[in-house]
């Protein structure tokens, strides 16, 4: 099987200092391409520790990805690390160095001299573009492992990933079909029932059924090879059955996508007035492309269902009928959401005190709560139920 490793460098990552977002991604990109890592490794801004663990690692992995440290400045080690590790001198791409003279130029700017680092690569290695940043890439041979030179820039390592790497892997390797991953997220239930409740499934060999706990939702993944997809299948909708009302999604799309699409599906608009989710809410229906009116983000202030009611009500008034979605203060470990539709207005009060959690997660809780309601209106559901374990205590429908 071939083995598939990465290497993230750099003090801020190996310190934690900053979150690894790019192995995260690469993970879970490789697999959906049927390449899992075998190994992942990080290794601080030290050029003794880099070049150990290259040679150490170019006798046992057939691909290393490498990420970070091909910056301009003194702690950017990986190129400089790779040549030592190969026993070759680095080497000036003269094509490099043009292409990030016009990169500055055509921004106004002179190109600092410490810049030119950035062109230097490896005798003997292959230059890899880089189309949206200044550091370009290589790929380096060194005893029986590919290892493949990347920028720590997340815009800049996604696209090198896709564009060059993978499809030199795929040219020089024989790659295994992708796996099948059968997905949906669930919503107000624990894992452990969720668990419970799928025990009895009969898996196919090679066949896993995984949970991914992420405050305040649970997937569910059924992830096997590519020739047990119908026997995956023929599962599936027992594991749907077993999510009921909780599942509000399937698929990778995020309930504020299928949101946003099913507004757009529907030609309606949203309106959003937020207090305890602070602008949360609008911002991820937002980025989802989700059609919005009118927002507005407001103190918090104390009010009754009746109140936050009236609110939502005036807001789609105010917005020539458009939906309206309003989250109230947090007051007294409760929450207050309200829902203003063409059907009348809807509003409830949860039990909401997550004190042991930051706030940001409660936030998010509370932003999951008004999306959940949204859904369910949509799909003709009744709003104050299916949150599961967010307790509702009081309902208005007026």
């Amino acid at each position: 099987m071939l083995t598939v490793e990465m290497l993230s460098t750099g003090d801020e990552v190996l310190h934690g200092q900053i979150v690894d977002t790019n192995a995260a991604w690469l993970a879970d990109y490789l697999f959906t391409q049927g390449l899992p890592f075998t190994r992942r490794n990080t290794v601080g801004d030290d050029l003794d520790s880099l070049i150990a663990i290259l040679q150490e690692r170019s006798t046992e992995a057939d691909v290393v990805i490498v990420n970070g440290g091909l910056g301009p400045t003194s702690d950017d080690l990986s190129a400089l690390a790779a040549a030592r590790a190969a026993g070759v001198e680095l080497e000036l791409q003269a094509s490099w160095l043009e292409h990030m003279t016009r990169f500055f130029e055509s921004r106004g700017r002179v190109m600092a001299p410490s810049n030119r680092k950035q062109a230097m690569i490896p005798a003997g290695s292959e230059m890899l573009d880089n189309p949206v940043g200044t550091a370009c890439g290589f790929a380096l041979t060194l005893n029986r492992c590919t290892f493949f030179f990347t920028p720590g820039v997340p815009s800049e390592f996604k696209v090198m990933v896709e564009k060059e790497i993978l499809p030199r892997i795929q040219q020089c390797f024989e790659l295994p079909a992708p796996p099948v991953c059968l997905r949906l997220t669930t919503f107000g239930r624990s894992e452990s029932d969720l668990a419970q409740s799928l025990s009895h499934l009969n898996l196919p060999d090679g066949v896993v059924m995984g949970y991914r706990s992420s405050m305040p939702i649970i997937e569910l993944k059924l992830t096997g090879p590519a020739n047990q997809r119908a026997q995956m299948e023929a599962l599936w909708p027992e594991v749907r059955q077993v999510a009921g009302e909780s599942l509000i999604f399937e698929g990778t799309v995020g309930l504020p996508g299928l949101l946003a699409e099913s507004l757009r599906a529907r030609d309606l608009r949203l309106c959003v007035s937020e207090q305890f989710t602070a602008g949360l809410l609008s911002l991820e229906l937002n980025q989802a492309g989700a059609p919005l009116a009118d927002g507005e983000v407001l103190a918090p202030r104390a009010e009754s269902l009746a109140e936050i009611a009236a609110r939502a009500r005036a807001l789609s008034q105010a917005a020539d009928g458009a939906l309206a979605l309003v989250t109230g203060a947090h007051q007294d470990d409760s929450l207050l959401f309200a829902l203003h539709s063409d059907a009348g207005s809807r509003a409830i009060r949860v039990q909401l005190s997550l004190a042991n959690h930051r706030l940001p997660v409660r936030q998010a809780v509370a932003s999951m709560i008004a999306q959940n309601m949204l859904r369910r209106l949509l799909n003709g559901d009744d709003v104050s139920q299916g949150h599961g374990w967010v307790r509702v205590t009081e309902r208005l429908t007026q």
